[in-house]
C-alpha cells in the first residue's frame, strides 16, 4: 500500500511537471468572469461585485489539486466598465507547487442601444513556489521498505520561490441575443522557471460565445419572469494544449441549471452538471446573492478512483443608485446571459 501511494505521488508530480505551463480552468466560468476575460470586469447591474470560486479537482486522488479565485470589481457607469482586483491561488501535487497572483483590472465600453463592445486590461504580480522537502527522489526509495527518510543526493533547485509580472487583455461584444468574447493571458510571456534556464509562460487564449433564446417571446411578461435557454461554447488554448466546453443553461427566474460537455487534446474529459441560485432582496433592487455548485463526472481519469471534481461559488452584488446602465440605456449586457 505504501509503495502504491509512492507511485501515485510520483505520477502526480510528473503530471504537474508536464502541465506546469497550463492554467487551471473553472467549470463555472460564468461565476468567475474576470478570470475568464478581463473585458467582463465591471459588467453588472450593481455598484460593487464580490465573487469567489473554489475548485477541488479529482477529489479522492492524493495531490491536493485545489484552486480558488476571489475578485472585487466596481461598476463605473460612465465608462460602461470599471475597476477590479483578482486574486487567484492554486495548490498542485504532493510537492505543494503553489501559485498566487494579484491582478488589477480595468475595462471600458463603447456602443449604443444596439450593441456594447467592451475592452479590458489586467496586470499584476505572481508568486510561484515549491516545497522541495516534500519531493521524493529515486535514491530515497528502497524496493522493499519504501521511502527511507534519508537525504537525497539530487541537486536543489537554484530557486524555489519565484516572482514575476504578468499581464493580459480581452474584448467582448454583446449584440441582441448574441455575445462573443476573446482574451489573451500572459501576453508578456514572463519567465517562471525554478532553474537558471529561462522558461516562458505560454499565452493562454480564450474564446467564448453565448446565445440567449427567449422561451416566452410571445408572452407579456417581465424579463425576470421569463425562461431562457442559453447555449455556450468556451475554448481555451495554451501552448499545444487545448480544451473546449460546450453546453446549455436553462434559466427560469432565479434558478439556473446547466449541462456541459468538456473535451480537449486527449478526447472526452468530463460531463458537468451545474446549478445556480440567485437570491434578490427588496423590490426593484439590484442587490443579489448568487450561490453556485457544479460537479465534473470525469472520463479521462477513472471516475471511481478520482470522484470527479467539485466547484462551489458565491457572488454578491451591492446595489448602486440605479444608474448601472446609464451609458447604454436599454442595451443588453453580458450579465444577462448568465
Amino acid at each position: 500500500m505504501q509503495m502504491r501511494k509512492i507511485l501515485i505521488s510520483l505520477v502526480l508530480l510528473f503530471v504537474c511537471s508536464y502541465c506546469v505551463g497550463q492554467d487551471h480552468l473553472y467549470s463555472q466560468f460564468f461565476n468567475s468572469p474576470i478570470y475568464l476575460n478581463p473585458a467582463l470586469n465591471g459588467q453588472f447591474e450593481g455598484k460593487v461585485r464580490l465573487s469567489a470560486i473554489y475548485r477541488n479537482q479529482y477529489t479522492t486522488v492524493p495531490g491536493n489539486l485545489q484552486y480558488i479565485s476571489a475578485a472585487v470589481d466596481y461598476n463605473v457607469p460612465k465608462f460602461g466598465g470599471g475597476f477590479g482586483l483578482l486574486f487567484t491561488s492554486s495548490n498542485e501535487g504532493m510537492a505543494y507547487l503553489k501559485n498566487n497572483s494579484l491582478m488589477g483590472a480595468y475595462s471600458y465600453s463603447v456602443g449604443s442601444q444596439d450593441y456594447v463592445l467592451s475592452f479590458g486590461l489586467q496586470a499584476g504580480a505572481v508568486n510561484r513556489r515549491i516545497d522541495e522537502s516534500r519531493l521524493v527522489f529515486g535514491d530515497q526509495i528502497d524496493p522493499t521498505t519504501g521511502i527511507t527518510g534519508l537525504p537525497t543526493s539530487a541537486d536543489a533547485f537554484p530557486f524555489n520561490n519565484k516572482y514575476y509580472f504578468d499581464a493580459g487583455a480581452g474584448i467582448n461584444l454583446v449584440k441582441g441575443n448574441f455575445m462573443v468574447g476573446v482574451a489573451g493571458h500572459h501576453l508578456n510571456r514572463p519567465d517562471y522557471s525554478f532553474t537558471a534556464t529561462p522558461v516562458k509562460v505560454p499565452i493562454r487564449y480564450t474564446g467564448h460565445v453565448s446565445y440567449r433564446l427567449d422561451l416566452n417571446s410571445n408572452d407579456n411578461l417581465y424579463e425576470s419572469e421569463k425562461s431562457y435557454l442559453i447555449p455556450s461554447v468556451v475554448f481555451y488554448k495554451q501552448a499545444s494544449a487545448y480544451n473546449y466546453t460546450v453546453g446549455m443553461q436553462f434559466k427560469r427566474r432565479s434558478v439556473n441549471a446547466g449541462l456541459w460537455y468538456r473535451g480537449g487534446r486527449d478526447g472526452a474529459n468530463a460531463f458537468v452538471l451545474s446549478f445556480i441560485f440567485d437570491i434578490f432582496t427588496g423590490d426593484n433592487s439590484s442587490e443579489k446573492l448568487r450561490l453556485g455548485i457544479s460537479h465534473d463526472i470525469s472520463r479521462g481519469v477513472n471516475y471511481g478512483g478520482s470522484s470527479g471534481s467539485t466547484e462551489g461559488s458565491v457572488v454578491y452584488e451591492i446595489p448602486g443608485a440605479g444608474d448601472g446602465n446609464l451609458k447604454f440605456n436599454g442595451a443588453r449586457r453580458c450579465y444577462e446571459f448568465y
